[in-house]
């Protein structure tokens, strides 16, 4: 379902993805790793479309098709999503407004939020004044809107306490469709619940875990991916050993 091929990808002048190959096969979900500043965004910014992420060279194919030079909003069209790290405050544009939007006018914003607890939050511009849970909600509010095949998620760990991180993640967990995010039989998103879908998952601590089945890791270093492993074997590595021996080793026994 996606294939990216020799990837390499510049922003700013300066080469950050360097022959970059990765396949996620329809209803799997892949945990990235990697150190501040190793290019993990990038990837997911690239595979989203965003145009100061210059592809140099290599390919990338989304059910089939080549999607490498494709818009953004073709992409999210055709079945791409992401939740942002540190996604703007938009002043000016309701959550509400948003969440209609994504969902095409599909939805019922209010059931929608209350699975979340973020009713009380659809009348207020988007992110304005939220706190780290808040804005993680706000997020997956509006990709649950979308519903998308393929869910990009940049660390959603990142600035939620723990009463937020079980929300977060059984929500995450649902979207993947790991936990039947569903009511009386009927996806809560009055979409085909039988369809599987994939995840990227951006993640540092490995708390996702707690909800979220990983069915791949991998590690992304000096701009270039390791081989495929187990993903908490290499959060285990990680920990003992640091990113760099980690993928020594990881090269060493592919």
């Amino acid at each position: 379902m996606l294939v990216i091929e020799d990837l390499q990808v510049e922003l700013a002048n300066k080469i950050i993805l360097k022959h970059i190959d990765l396949e996620i096969k329809q209803g799997e979900t892949h945990a990235l790793f990697g150190p501040n500043g190793s290019g993990k965004t990038s990837l997911l910014m690239a595979i989203m479309g965003y145009p100061q992420y210059k592809v140099l060279s290599g390919k990338i194919m989304f059910k089939g098709e080549d999607i490498t030079y494709m818009p953004i909003n073709e992409r999210a069209q055709l079945g791409i999503g992401m939740s942002y790290q540190r996604p703007p405050t938009i002043n000016g544009l309701k959550t509400r407004q948003m969440i209609h939007l994504c969902g095409k006018g599909k939805v019922d914003e209010e059931k929608l939020a209350g699975r979340i607890n973020f009713s009380n939050f659809l009348d207020r511009d988007i992110n304005a004044g939220f706190s780290g849970g808040e804005i993680k909600r706000s997020e997956l509010l509006q990709l649950m809107a979308q519903d998308p095949d393929l869910m990009l998620f940049d660390e959603p760990e990142s600035g939620v306490d723990m009463e937020n991180m079980a929300l977060v993640g059984k929500t995450i967990a649902a979207m993947l469709q790991r936990n039947g995010f569903h009511e009386e039989g009927k996806s809560i998103l009055q979409t085909k619940h039988e369809r599987k879908k994939m995840g990227l998952i951006i993640t540092h601590t490995g708390y996702i875990f707690d909800y979220v089945t990983a069915d791949k890791g991998q590690v992304l270093f000096d701009g270039m991916l390791s081989s495929v492993e187990n993903p908490r074997e290499i959060l285990r590595c990680i920990g003992q050993t640091g990113y760099e021996e980690c993928v020594r080793c990881m090269t060493e026994n592919d």
